[in-house]
């Protein structure tokens, strides 16, 4: 997969956090159990930003 398609993949994720943030504020019931998810794909997105960064950009010398 290349790098770019990797990173649209990243900006979906980032847009899946902030809907679970806000499906948290309108919930209170379920609010922190929303907000633990949407940490963990924020957290899946930087780790996949990161990813592309390290391995997948080639290395200039």
């Amino acid at each position: 997969m290349p790098p770019n398609a990797i990173l649209r993949e990243v900006q979906q994720l980032h847009s899946v956090s902030e809907r679970l943030d806000t499906l948290a504020e309108q919930n209170p019931l379920v609010s922190e159990a929303l907000m633990s998810i949407s940490g963990s794909v924020r957290s899946t997105a930087t780790l996949l930003e990161v990813l592309v960064a390290t391995r997948m950009t080639p290395t200039v010398i």
